[in-house]
């Protein structure tokens, strides 16, 4: 018998509700819970495949030790784990002091962890240095938010997309990153034609279909263009400017500087036509209701704080926030980026929007936690972090939920923090990330599914996370680990108070004291229970005691947590992006995601579905540049700088401005041969937020000749867990850096492959292929078919068994390769079509079934399901219910109505 919880997705920040279906201890289905405030029952392709990644193979079961630094990890036991790490961070803090151990989480952490871990560091240890992959993403919008608004806190909430007037979505492409909130974007265009969507990105990103304006801007160039909105509104005379004398100051100072950025002058520094610049300028300021959706685009700079208060400037100048359809609206990248900030989880922060630098704020930390003091010396933040364990300043180091040895900038230097640090503890759902090889202590933590807390959203919503399934082997949630190791680092450290300090039972318990520490702040939550969000659902804050509601939108009165009230208005001049392009390095390059994939696919990457939309890492450049260089489509370059070099296929993209390329952030070695795009990234920060520039750098890129090609397509047998895809795609991983070129991955839906691309400068040597075909279980004989071809270095082999092909090796020439392996993954090669497996022809045969396309993305349902299903007389509901397609997103229910009412017979 199925049992449903209901829970939260575990991806991005817009915190969509799903109900978990599970049976026999096992989540078998997934769906959008339909009464959910962030989705309504939509979700998008990566949520709705939830279910399909909710199993074990990559899992993390057992604590892990190493002996000694390169030697495996062997399993211990939890009691031997956690008394060996509180013993080294016991004896590093006696002799080096707290500052020389510090912790790096995640965004995907609960609440509940995170508020232990915040504790145990600044409460206990007296360290600061407690920083997160929030850092990477989200510090720049809390800084905007600060140094303008008091705070950090969206005022907005996704209603407010309903009633705008004028969408300016600025460094964000939330049809790929957001795709609910996209969704929603595209309802309100729907109902409201003359809505105007203003997409401000170098690239003309997914998102730019719904788009009224494409600002297509130089990369760094974004306050010189808000400078320039902001000279047009104030010259047009859309500033508000009793709003601006009532509920702000030092207004005068930022007006007398934009006077400089006429349009002329910000098309100068942009790149772009000033009359677009005018018009954004018009459409934002004579909209009665203007929202901002701004993300990584503005954050991942090094001017990132002063991206984001550029464009509060703009409704902050117009009065356009605290009302229905307005306001500066950050979107945060991680399911709860948010709720970590909330417990002071950076390394500058404290509990409830405390600042460390505050001394009035120690003090309450303090006195709440009941220790002598919060140290006032700052921490690390990710980036300095990583560079003192490196220099030795800092020994030790704890590494929970994240995997900084693929997320991190300039790679190289990451990794070599890590070769040197004294001791590295990893607590981890997965036991394959790239950063595992570098701990010496494993601790096996739960994933989503199986968890219990809490998490907060982009509109401060806060939702319940619920188990609906026991942890794997040994696994523990996060905050029991933390807490058990707290209680033991304090008995080594010989602190008598340890137990009281940290007396948590359950998930609830800790989420009461972290409400209890909100009282009276920006955000309090004293009312918001777990017992009130059972009864009544995800809430936003704030939520004081005694309130019969959370508030929607924050500033109505006009009234904001600064000394005095008033917002304010900051002094932010252009700069260019941290390095610039030269003769040597002549391209821009840029980063960003994919619809289908998160972070750097630990999750998703189990998922042979999501590799859809693209099966390996595409650099994506304009026709010419890749022209010049002496490129095509398909054909392989290297992307390379001081700090590393990557070799990728090529996809020429005619909406790519000249001397600028975009590729992915979430390939890494555990799916190419090299570090990815993050490894080209410099480590250059905002001087406020910390924050890196992720989103740009200047490179090289040059043609690669690498004639001799290599291609293995290859079935798992999924009863097999030693031999199922999952763990073939373990082993080819081992393979990837005996390529210059090799990328692996899964492919398929219906009969999953697994598939291996490689090239070389010349062909393999005959035991390499021995050695692949072994990996692959293509060494047999029986059911084998041969072709080889000495003098062009041709060999090829196919395994088939029983009018099947389970697995082939192309080499030297790989034409057929495309519809091969979409065939394979069909399970479309019956006996007849075998015997062309081999031959070299880059299209199916003519006796090949055709490939029905997908309508359903998120369901992965072809139109020939959809088509039979209506021709056996089923209406759209039953086809829906059926099928599930247009249940999860629904942006493919257009088609899907289309088809409907092709379907219905004509009346005579």
């Amino acid at each position: 018998m199925k049992t449903e919880t209901r829970s939260t997705c575990c991806y991005c920040g817009t915190g969509c509700g799903v109900v978990i279906e599970s049976q026999d201890q096992r989540i078998v289905g997934i769906r959008g819970d339909k009464v959910h405030p962030a989705n309504f029952g939509r979700l998008c392709v990566k949520g709705a495949s939830l279910d399909l990644s909710a199993r074990h193979d990559y899992r993390l079961l057992h604590p892990q030790l190493r002996a000694e630094r390169k030697a495996d990890p062997a399993r211990t036991s939890w009691d031997n784990a956690l008394d060996h790490a509180a013993e080294r961070f016991a004896d590093t803090i006696r002799a080096y002091g707290p500052d020389s151990v510090a912790f790096y989480l995640a965004g995907q952490l609960l609440t509940e962890d995170y508020y232990v871990f915040n504790k145990l560091a600044k409460g206990l240890i007296g360290t600061n240095n407690l920083d997160t992959n929030s850092r990477l993403c989200m510090s720049s919008a809390v800084a905007g938010y600060k140094q303008t608004l008091g705070a950090d806190a969206p005022p907005c909430a996704y209603e407010d997309i309903d009633t705008a007037e004028c969408i300016l979505i600025a460094g964000a492409n939330p049809a790929v990153a957001h795709p609910i909130v996209f969704r929603r974007i595209e309802d309100a265009k729907a109902a409201n034609p003359n809505l105007r969507v203003i997409v401000v990105d170098p690239r003309r990103s997914e998102s730019c279909a719904l788009a009224d304006l494409h600002l297509p801007l130089r990369p760094g160039s974004d306050i010189a263009l808000y400078n320039a909105i902001l000279h047009v509104l104030l010259r047009e005379n859309f500033v508000d400017r009793d709003y601006i004398a009532a509920h702000t100051e030092h207004f005068e100072a930022l007006e007398k500087l934009v006077e400089r950025y006429t349009p002329a002058m910000a098309a100068e520094l942009t790149g772009l036509d000033p009359d677009a610049i005018i018009l954004a300028a018009r459409w934002f300021g004579s909209a009665k209701a203007a929202l901002s959706l701004y993300c990584q685009g503005l954050n991942q700079s090094w001017h990132g704080t002063h991206n984001n208060a550029a464009i509060i400037h703009l409704h902050l100048a117009t009065g356009k926030i605290g009302r229905t359809g307005c306001g500066p609206f950050s979107l945060t990248g991680q399911p709860n980026a948010m709720g970590g900030r909330e417990v002071g989880g950076l390394s500058n922060l404290l509990s409830a929007h405390r600042d460390l630098a505050n001394p009035v704020h120690r003090a309450e930390m303090a006195r709440f936690w009941g220790v002598p003091f919060v140290p006032p010396k700052p921490g690390k933040p990710a980036v300095d972090l990583f560079r003192a364990l490196k220099s030795g300043e800092i020994k030790v180091v704890w590494i929970a939920c994240t995997n900084p040895a693929q997320s991190m900038p300039d790679q190289a230097e990451i990794r070599a923090a890590l070769e040197k640090a004294e001791f590295v503890v990893l607590q981890e759902a997965y036991a394959n990330t790239d950063t595992a090889k570098y701990a010496d202590l494993l601790l096996p933590a739960t994933s989503w599914g199986e968890k219990e807390g809490t998490v907060t959203n982009s509109e401060r919503r806060i939702s319940r996370v619920r188990a609906a399934v026991p942890p794997p082997g040994e696994a523990r949630h996060d905050w029991q680990i933390a807490l058990d190791f707290a209680r033991r680092l304090g008995k080594a450290l010989g602190q008598p108070l340890t137990e009281e300090l940290f007396p948590y039972t359950t998930p609830e318990s800790i989420h009461a004291e972290h409400r209890e520490s909100t009282r009276g702040r920006d955000l309090d939550i004293t009312g918001l229970s777990y017992a009130l969000l059972e009864a009544n659902g995800p809430q936003q804050w704030p939520y004081p005691e005694g309130a019969a509601e959370g508030r929607t939108r924050l500033y109505e009165d006009g009234v904001f947590p600064t000394p005095n009230g008033r917002a304010r208005f900051v002094v932010v001049e252009h700069k260019s992006t941290a390095e610039l392009t030269d003769p040597a390095r002549p391209i821009s390059l840029l980063t960003g995601r994919l619809l289908d994939q998160w972070h750097g696919m630990s999750r998703t990457g189990t998922v042979a579905r999501l590799f859809k939309g693209e099966g390996e890492p595409l650099l994506k450049m304009n026709t010419c540049d890749l022209r010049h260089r002496g490129l095509e489509s398909g054909m392989l370059a290297r992307v390379s700088n001081g700090r590393g070099e990557i070799v990728v296929r090529v996809e020429a993209d005619e909406s790519m401005v000249r001397g600028r390329a975009w590729l992915p952030m979430h390939w890494g070695e555990q799916f190419m041969n090299g570090y990815g795009a993050n490894a080209l990234m410099p480590s250059a920060t905002d001087p406020y937020s910390f924050q890196p520039e992720l989103k740009h750098a200047a490179v090289a890129i040059e043609s690669v000749d690498l004639p001799w090609t290599l291609a293995v397509i290859c079935h798992g047998d999924e009863a097999s867990a030693s031999n199922n895809a999952l763990a073939i795609l373990e082993r080819a991983r081992t393979l990837l850096k005996r390529f210059p070129y090799a990328t692996v991955a899964l492919h398929g839906s219906i009969a999953p492959v697994v598939v291996l691309r490689a090239a070389l400068k010349e062909a393999a040597p005959a035991e390499l292929i021995a050695e692949i075909d072994a990996l692959f279980g293509l060494d047999g004989e029986e059911g084998a078919i041969v072709y080889v071809d000495p003098q062009r270095s041709i060999t090829k082999k196919a395994i088939a068994k029983d009018g099947r092909l389970l697995g082939i090796r192309l080499g030297g020439e790989t034409l057929a390769m495309g519809w091969l392996q979409d065939a394979m993954a069909d399970d479309a090669l019956d006996t007849s079509l075998i015997r062309f497996a081999l031959a070299p022809i880059a299209k199916p045969p003519k006796q090949a079934p055709a490939r029905s396309p997908v309508v359903c993305k998120c369901g992965d349902v072809t139109e020939a399901q959809i088509r039979a299903e209506l021709v056996a007389g089923a209406s759209l509901t039953e086809v829906q219910d059926r099928l599930k397609c247009g249940t999860f997103s629904g942006g493919c229910l257009p088609e899907l109505k289309k088809m409907a009412v092709a379907a219905q017979p004509v009346a005579a």
